[in-house]
């Protein structure tokens, strides 16, 4: 974990709703893998850890990467933003995958973003869903490969049954707001249309304010089936076998 300054290099509008900032970033964040982010802030707005945002990079290339934000937030290329990082654990993609389920609810698929071009780069078949407000989400910036599915806030879309049964593996962002809620929305729906869940196959994408980024704080702390885990450090990414929805 290091405190760092990144500058922005460029910027540039990939959607009607978001942008892709630029960063050139310290050698430290170079080990930086999909699933893991940084907390950004502009430098120069003092030390206020609750106002940090959670970035999850969409591409990285050795010291520089990009991150995706709405177009409402203005950033300008020279600007310094001091980052904390590297934040949590990757996705832990299981060794032999054919096809993966990424599925946004009610929120951009941001933080899913970044896995896509390695898992079609070794064959993995991509389907992306995009549920209630995150179906306003525009994907013509997407490789044409990933197939692209948009469904109600409900959690409704056609032919749910083949798309849950296809996948060997689901990965799942939900709205901040009330992040349990939606998880336990999901998982009742896959207990619904799937015999069982094993474990690995299901995994929700926590994003909880996180204001020191090394479990001290105590601000993301989330109950697991035999203790309780800093999402900093073991997250964001979980296994939601192993989370207590109730």
């Amino acid at each position: 974990m290091k405190e760092t300054q990144a500058l922005i290099q460029r910027v540039k509008r990939v959607n009607d709703t978001h942008q892709h900032i630029y960063l050139a970033v310290d050698s430290s964040l170079n080990g930086l893998k999909a699933g893991q982010a940084v907390l950004a802030q502009r430098e120069g707005a003092g030390w206020m850890p609750y106002l940090r945002d959670l970035w999850f990079p969409v591409t990285i290339e050795k010291t520089t990467f990009a991150v995706e934000i709405s177009i409402r937030e203005r950033y300008e290329p020279g600007e310094v933003i001091n980052l904390i990082g590297i934040i949590g654990k990757p996705f832990r993609f299981r060794r032999t995958l054919r096809n993966v389920l990424l599925i946004a609810v009610d929120t951009p698929p941001t933080a899913l973003i970044m896995p896509i071009a390695p898992l079609l780069i070794n064959h993995v078949s991509v389907t992306l869903l995009l549920l209630g407000s995150a179906a306003d989400y525009g994907t013509e910036h997407l490789p044409a490969e990933v197939e692209v599915l948009k469904g109600d806030g409900d959690l409704n879309w056609a032919n749910r049954v083949t798309t849950i049964g296809w996948a060997d593996q689901v990965f799942v962002t939900v709205a901040q707001a009330d992040e349990m809620t939606y998880f336990r929305r999901v998982w009742a729906l896959f207990r619904e249309l799937r015999n069982d869940i094993p474990a690995g196959y299901l995994n929700g994408v926590f994003r909880p304010p996180m204001p020191c980024g090394v479990g001290a704080c105590q601000a993301c702390l989330l109950k697991v089936n035999g203790g309780v885990i800093a999402l900093c450090e073991d997250g964001p990414s979980l296994d939601l076998t192993d989370i207590k929805l109730d």
